[in-house]
């Protein structure tokens, strides 16, 4: 039996994070190949992780199984058509924001599209990815697209495609609003005397242990919480401030701006 060839359309940092996690878990390097036209990035794929780059898809000679489409949402349309018929009996899994399944059917001219919503924690294999694929995708091709994202960390699938939106909102941007409370507590733990570094070890310490907790706890964050907050102390002096300027329902709006927002780009990239 031949061995599955994995292509990648684009090479850049999360397409090659997903080829080191493959490449971890055993895939062969000769049944990974790369689309890429950027000539530094084409040669360092190829001289780091020993896969097959080709500029274009004129030297694309290899049989492929599956397609990761890893370019930037506003080009996948043309990208997605100019090789639609090379690659018409592939299972395709797109990590491209914003773009429908049923936009990617219509360019691609195939049912067997996936579409995904990693995170950039991937890039570490802690990443967690929402995928969505409607009833024409079979089993196997579920199986075959979570593999891939999973080797870079959790898999998480959503039954409307709509719910990938908030995937974006939460987990997809999410890294973001962990970066901008680290900042936030670096900048106060110098106000409040520490060094920048210490300030910044102490805050990503605290992040993940914190979050280690929390997946480790069968117990709300709410109680988690609470068990660290007596009436009167330190933290209670804290969240109660935090209640007081209503974080949390600022937080939640923020969050739905960028749902909103992913919402908005399924129609700019769909059409």
């Amino acid at each position: 039996m031949a061995m599955a060839t994995t292509l990648f359309v684009g090479g850049g940092n999360m397409a090659r994070a997903i080829i080191g996690g493959l490449l971890q878990q055993g895939q062969a390097p000769t049944s990974i190949v790369v689309i890429e036209p950027h000539e530094a990035t084409r040669l360092a794929l190829q001289q780091d992780l020993g896969v097959t780059a080709h500029a274009d898809s004129a030297s694309l000679t290899e049989p492929v199984d599956v397609v990761v489409w890893a370019v930037k949402p506003q080009v996948l349309k043309p990208v997605m058509q100019a090789l639609a018929v090379q690659l018409h009996s592939a299972l395709h899994l797109s990590i491209a924001a914003g773009v429908t399944t049923a936009a990617m059917q219509q360019w691609l001219g195939s049912s067997r599209v996936v579409r995904a919503m990693p995170n950039t924690p991937a890039l570490i294999g802690k990443g967690i990815a929402g995928l969505f694929a409607n009833a024409d995708v079979n089993q196997a091709d579920r199986t075959a697209a979570a593999a891939v994202l999973q080797a870079v960390g959790e898999v998480l699938w959503v039954e409307a495609e709509a719910q990938l939106d908030a995937v974006t909102a939460l987990s997809g941007s999410g890294p973001a609003y962990v970066f901008y409370f680290l900042e936030a507590m670096q900048q106060a733990g110098q106000q409040l005397g520490l060094s920048a570094q210490q300030a910044y070890q102490l805050a990503v310490a605290t992040f993940e242990g914190a979050s280690a907790l929390a997946a480790r706890s069968e117990e709300t964050p709410e109680v988690l919480r609470q068990r660290v907050t007596s009436k009167g102390g330190t933290t209670y002096a804290a969240t109660t401030t935090l209640d007081q300027l209503d974080v949390k329902a600022h937080f939640i709006a923020a969050m739905q701006a960028c749902h909103d927002r992913a919402a908005e780009m399924a129609q700019e990239f769909g059409n």
